[in-house]
Parts: C-alpha cells; sequence; structure tokens
C-alpha cells in the first residue's frame, strides 16, 4: 500500500489523466444516451469536443494550473457560444478553481474566484429551456447553491495555499534557526580557541623566555660564577613550577567545562596581587623593573584583575625580547573612581613597527593581539606604540563599572 501510494505521489499527472478519462467517458455516455431519449439535441460531436478539453484541463491542472484556468474559460465560453449544455466534465471546472487557488499566485486565483461567481448564472441564463418546470424562487435558489459550490471549492483551494505557505514559513524558520545554532556553535568554538591561545600565549611565552635568559646567563657564568649559575638554575626551576602550576590551572578549567575534573583542584588565576612576584621574577632576569601603584587599592572584578596581571606580564616579556641592551621597565598600576589604568613602557629601542600593527612580520604576532582582545573582553582602552623620547609603551584603560 505503501508503495502504491509512493508512486501516485510520484505520478499526479497519471491519476488526473485516470478522473479525466472517467469524466470524459460520462460525458460521451450522457450524449450517447441524450441523444437516444431525444433529450440532448445539438450535435454530439460539439459536447464530445467541449469533454475532451475539459478532460485535458483535469489531466494537466497540476502541471500548467494557470494555462488549464484559461482552457477552461475557453471551453465554458465555447459551450455558450456553440449551445453546449453542461455536462458531466464541467465537473473539471470546480477542479481548476481549486487547484488555481490552492497555488501562489493570487492573480490567477481571482480570476478563478470571478469564474465561480460568473459561471452558474450564465449557464442558467443560456439554457433557461434546462430548468422547464421549475419556478423562479426554485431557479434562483438553484444558482445560489451551484454558486456556493463553486465559491467553496476556491475557498478550500485556498486555504491549502494558507496552510502550505504557513508550513513553509515553519520550514524556513526552523533552516534559519538551525543556522543560526551553527553559526553561534563555530563562534563559540573560535571563541574558545582564541581564549585558550591566549592563556597559552601568556603562560607559556612569558615563562620560557624567563627561563631562556636565566639559561643563556648560567651558561655564561658557569665556570667563573658557580652561584650565580645556582641562583639561575634556581629561577629556571621555579619559573618551570609556575609555568605547570598555570597549565594545570589552564587544562583544569578545560576538563571542569565538559564534566572532568573540579575547580577547587586547581589554583586560582593571577590578579594584581601577583604582579610584585612578576616584577621580582622580571627583576632576577636582569630587566630593572621600577613599579609603583598609585590611588587605594581596592577589590576588583577577576576580569580586570586577570587583564591587568596579563598585560603587565606581556609588557615585560616585550621588553626583553625587543628592548635591546641596558634596556630599564616602567609599571604603574593607577587606582581611579571608575577605572584601573595600567601603564607599562620601557627606555629600549622599542618593536619595530611591523611588531605591533596587523598580526606582526610572519602573521603570528599574538601578544598585542592577546592584549586587545582582553581589554575589549572587558571593554577597556588599549594604546600600544614607540614611546616619545625611545622605547615602547602600553596604556591600557579597564573599565570597573557594569564588569563582572
Amino acid at each position: 500500500m505503501n508503495r502504491l501510494y509512493d508512486f501516485l505521489r510520484r505520478h499526479p499527472t497519471w491519476v488526473d489523466g485516470s478522473w479525466a478519462f472517467v469524466l470524459l467517458l460520462v460525458s460521451f455516455m450522457a450524449i450517447a444516451l441524450g441523444e437516444e431519449n431525444g433529450g440532448y439535441q445539438r450535435p454530439e460531436w460539439r459536447g464530445m469536443f467541449a469533454a475532451v478539453l475539459l478532460a485535458v484541463v483535469v489531466t494537466l491542472r497540476r502541471r500548467k494550473p494557470e494555462h488549464m484556468l484559461v482552457l477552461a474559460i475557453g471551453t465554458g465560453l465555447y459551450q455558450l457560444a456553440a449551445d453546449v449544455p453542461p455536462l458531466p466534465a464541467n465537473f473539471a471546472f470546480l477542479v481548476i478553481i481549486f487547484t488555481v487557488a490552492s497555488r501562489p499566485s493570487r492573480g490567477p486565483s481571482w480570476l478563478a474566484l470571478g469564474m465561480s461567481l460568473g459561471a452558474p448564472t450564465l449557464s442558467s441564463l443560456r439554457w433557461p429551456n434546462e430548468t422547464e418546470g421549475q419556478s423562479a424562487a426554485e431557479t434562483v435558489v438553484s444558482i445560489v447553491f451551484l454558486t456556493i459550490a463553486f465559491c467553496l471549492a476556491w475557498v478550500l483551494g485556498d486555504s491549502l495555499r494558507t496552510r502550505r505557505a504557513y508550513w513553509a514559513e515553519l520550514e524556513q524558520r526552523a533552516h534559519r534557526l538551525e543556522m543560526e545554532r551553527e553559526t553561534q556553535a563555530r563562534m563559540a568554538v573560535a571563541a574558545e580557541r582564541a581564549r585558550i591561545a591566549r592563556e597559552l600565549h601568556d603562560v607559556v611565552a612569558h615563562n620560557v623566555s624567563v627561563m631562556v635568559v636565566q639559561a643563556d646567563g648560567a651558561a655564561y657564568v658557569l665556570d667563573t660564577a658557580p652561584d650565580q649559575t645556582r641562583n639561575a638554575l634556581q629561577t629556571i626551576s621555579g619559573t618551570g613550577r609556575q609555568a605547570l602550576t598555570e597549565m594545570r590551572r589552564l587544562l583544569g578549567v578545560l576538563r571542569s567545562e565538559t564534566g572532568e575534573g573540579t575547580a577547587q583542584d586547581y589554583v586560582p588565576q593571577p590578579g594584581v596581587e601577583q604582579l610584585a612576584d612578576l616584577v621580582d621574577q622580571v627583576r632576577d632576569t636582569g630587566l630593572p623593573v621600577d613599579f609603583r601603584i598609585e590611588g587605594t587599592p581596592r577589590p576588583l572584578p577577576s576580569g580586570v584583575e586577570l587583564t591587568a596581571y596579563r598585560i603587565v606580564q606581556e609588557a615585560l616579556t616585550n621588553s626583553r625580547k625587543h628592548g635591546g641592551p641596558d634596556v630599564g621597565a616602567t609599571v604603574r598600576l593607577a587606582y581611579g573612581p571608575d577605572a584601573l589604568t595600567v601603564l607599562a613602557e620601557d627606555d629600549g629601542r622599542g618593536a619595530q613597527r611591523e611588531l605591533y600593527e596587523e598580526r606582526g612580520l610572519d602573521g603570528l604576532g599574538h601578544g598585542l593581539i592577546g592584549m586587545r582582545e582582553r581589554v575589549g573582553m572587558v571593554g577597556g582602552v588599549l594604546v600600544a606604540g614607540p614611546r616619545p623620547g625611545g622605547g615602547f609603551r602600553i596604556s591600557a584603560t579597564l573599565p570597573l563599572t557594569g564588569v563582572e
């Protein structure tokens, strides 16, 4: 049964053709019987021709509904002109009206509605002898009921059109929602990848830079100053442990989001309270740093604290990498009524323009990009560039209102 239903759905013209054949056969029988009984006094070939045209209308109604509507109207006019009274095949008028009304095109649908209103009246006026024996009131009632039947066919078709449009809109809306969900998922993945990249860069770049500087210094004084070598190795060891701790924290956050691990097993993210330790660590590598706090320290939102820490960390790392020999750095942390200002600058030779504009010479400059992303996430403003008189300056203003 399902196979038969699927076959009929795939071949609607065959189904319509079958019904058209039935209408044609019944119409031919009505003409033939009418001629035998003296009831059909018109030339039978005219009626058969009209029946064939109406059968074509039913057969092709779904493939070319607008054309078949025109053919049906032409056939009706032909019947009026050739004096061919209503036949069983005239049921095709109801079928084509329903079909056209169910399609999205409104022009042909209104034409079909006009046909519904006018066809019964024209038929009664053209063949008044067909209703002999009926009173005028009965004739009017017959016209009204026939008009209602035609209009009902149009109403049913228009209702089907509305339902199809409704379901099409629902499908489009579901498709749009699915596309939006996919887009949001991709954006979430991209944002998560950017966040992980920032964290990894801040953790790895700073700590590895410190370890490299200390390792180079230890190798340089290995034979002449064993005590300095020992101190350098201790610094490398402590920095490595700190890097591992922050890496464990980062991995712990990632695992907790997927249901593995708990946040209490990992240390909290660094904030402004850890800046003094960071500055001491950098000083141990041989970079003089003047660190000052202006204003009255007070509790800050966690996002602002982490952003301030990472800005100072990245700025000092860049000073070691690009400042050249005998470079000195300055770090200022200013508490304002509505914002925290972070200033980090050095008096070295500064970075080349290509390193802080766009994405760097190799297209992989993530440090300043990560800074801008962090500052943007808390609604702040970052200014980075060469300092007047030489060196490099990074200034960030982080708002304290509306930030969690």
